[in-house]
């Protein structure tokens, strides 16, 4: 497949455009030629050194990363920038970045993997960014038992993320039937899940005031750690370029955070 094409697919489907003036990130393609061909793509949460060294060794014509290398422009490459991108080029790898699109996407998304795991259903998008959103909120299914927070905690646990410990904030009601979901960094949008009836939010970490807010609001809070939260978006864009008939790999680098 041309990287042209290969690029201009996932830009379409990942609506990138939108969030072109909300993002710090450069989302779409952030290092590669105009022109080129892609036959195998590796994926990975985080475009760094380490994942970049892996799809080079795996023989990828193409990384796709949620977090890339470039948040509002480059003066140098020098130090730990040109560690992460010196490998890319100077293998003839493209890097693909899809940051708050991945985020906020209602199939594709980070949020979206975390709920289908908890089971949430009758889902809309939350998490305001401007006019758009990066994450999702919904309901446990009506034929199902509302969630406590063992379960919650349970589910949480078991995803992939390294040394990590998920953390409950278990300020709300143990009976959980309305869930918000804003992975990675979701502390900020605490007040908006309230508004939205929200009995938790789940995201990935919290900042020190996340405590104190989520008690005084009465609501649960569940910190599964910021590469958990976010390696659904990756893998299912992964699913997403198989079906186009290109071959794939996952490059798994978790940090424990």
């Amino acid at each position: 497949m041309e990287l042209s094409a290969f690029v201009d697919r996932l830009d379409e489907r990942l609506d990138t455009a939108a969030y072109a003036d909300l993002d710090a990130s450069a989302n779409g393609l952030q290092v590669g030629p105009e022109e080129g061909t892609v036959e195998r793509v590796a994926f990975a949460v985080d475009a760094v050194e380490a994942t970049a060294e892996a799809a080079v060794d795996a023989g990828a014509d193409a990384l796709v990363a949620h977090h890339g290398v470039s948040w509002g422009g480059i003066e140098r490459l020098t130090g730990r920038e040109y560690g992460r991108i010196a490998p890319l080029i100077e293998n003839d790898v493209a890097l693909y970045v899809s940051h708050l699109p991945l985020d906020g996407h209602q199939e594709l998304g980070n949020a979206a993997g975390v709920a289908d795991a908890l089971g949430v259903t009758d889902r809309e998008p939350f998490g305001s960014v401007g006019p758009e959103t990066i994450g999702t909120v919904g309901t446990v299914a009506a034929d199902e038992e509302p969630l406590s927070v063992a379960d919650v905690e349970e589910t949480l646990a078991g995803f992939d993320q390294g040394p990590a410990e998920t953390r409950a904030l278990a300020f709300g009601p143990d009976r959980i039937e309305r869930v918000a979901v804003v992975t990675g960094a979701g502390g900020d949008w605490l007040d908006e899940a309230v508004a939205a009836g929200a009995d938790a939010l789940v995201t990935g970490e919290g900042k020190g005031r996340t405590y104190h807010e989520a008690r005084e609001a009465g609501i649960n809070v569940f910190l599964a750690g910021h590469y958990a939260t976010e390696t659904f978006g990756v893998r299912r864009l992964q699913g997403l370029v198989e079906e186009w008939g290109l071959e794939t790999t996952f490059i798994d680098h978790p940090t424990g955070l």
